[in-house]
């Protein structure tokens, strides 16, 4: 029998962290250039890379189409529906394989137990709770990003497990890659029926690049990136041919 998650809109956490209103301190740091702790990112990041073999490769069989027009770029933005827990934290270190790539995700997953304290290490950027730190988070993407470092972003900010559609997001992530005139790739996870487990295999693919447009002023661009990456993995989440989980709306 398929499970059946009820939503009231687009917006709604229908997967919450055992501590979904974790607050990130006030001296919380996104750029950290200590030698000690750079070391300790780099053994920390070698690690995941194994786990995300192990995981993504063995538990959620995952397949990753056209990986390679990613194989010669530097810095730049990966967009990516969001439908996994665990396999979105994993799944860009496969996809962005050579690279290290830095996750935006929301402050409440610091506050998961264990897995909280080792996703900054490895690269996630949480998004700040308050105003006054959003230039030390903007400052920070465009530290890693001009780093050559992929920067991972799941516009639909929203976790629905095994979503086989992809919802409507706004355009406010697509300034990045403007300010920093870097390429925009896309990353659409897709599900098919397994013949041997229960949960479907995932087929996840990559397509790009979308760039700047010198015609356009900084809001038309904006606007441009934002239909582009919305359409294609729109366009893309019709290969889905099994639906594991339904989502319905409530009345």
């Amino acid at each position: 029998m398929k499970k059946i998650y009820y939503y009231s809109s687009l917006d709604d956490d229908l997967v919450k962290s055992k501590n979904q209103d974790y607050k990130l301190k006030s001296n919380y740091k996104w750029i950290h250039t200590n030698i000690f702790y750079k070391i300790l990112s780099f053994f920390v990041y070698i690690f995941v890379i194994l786990f995300s073999f192990i995981y993504c490769k063995l538990f959620l069989h995952v397949k990753i189409k056209n990986k390679k027009i990613l194989k010669k770029e530097k810095g730049y933005f990966l967009y990516c529906n969001h439908t996994q827990m665990l396999g979105d934290v994993f799944n860009p270190f496969l996809i962005c394989f050579s690279k290290h790539p830095y996750i935006i995700c929301s402050s409440s997953n610091l506050g998961i137990p264990i897995l909280g304290k080792i996703l900054p290490i490895a690269g996630a950027l949480p998004i700040p709770n308050n105003i006054h730190d959003m230039i030390k988070f903007k400052e920070s993407i465009n530290y890693h990003v001009n780093k050559s470092n992929p920067i991972i972003i799941y516009p639909e900010a929203h976790l629905w497990p095994y979503a086989t559609f992809i919802r409507e997001f706004p355009n406010t992530s697509f300034h990045f890659p403007y300010e920093n005139k870097k390429k925009v790739f896309t990353s659409t996870t897709t599900y098919s029926k397994s013949k041997i487990f229960k949960k479907p295999n995932i087929t996840i693919y990559i397509d790009g690049p979308f760039t700047i447009d010198t015609l356009l002023n900084k809001k038309e661009n904006i606007i441009n990136l934002h239909d582009k990456v919305y359409n294609t993995m729109k366009e893309r989440s019709k290969l889905n041919t099994y639906e594991y989980i339904t989502y319905k709306k409530k009345n």
